[in-house]
């Protein structure tokens, strides 16, 4: 694989960690409230994410030891 084939390969699977990272932080938010969370139904759409979403769902600077 060429380099900028890596560099879209790992820009494509960090783009879909967010994604699903934010699908699963709303289902549980959705989950305490009491609200039904069918995920089946939840609309994928396609294209960037919404720059403040890259801030609040991705990867924090804190690590575990």
């Amino acid at each position: 694989m060429s380099a900028q084939e890596q560099a879209r390969s790992l820009m494509l699977r960090h783009h879909h960690l967010i994604k699903n990272r934010q699908q699963s932080m709303l289902g549980r938010a959705a989950a305490e409230m009491g609200m039904s969370v069918d995920v089946d139904n939840w609309v994928h759409t396609q294209g960037k994410l919404e720059p403040s979403f890259r801030a609040t769902y991705d990867r924090s600077n804190a690590s575990l030891s």
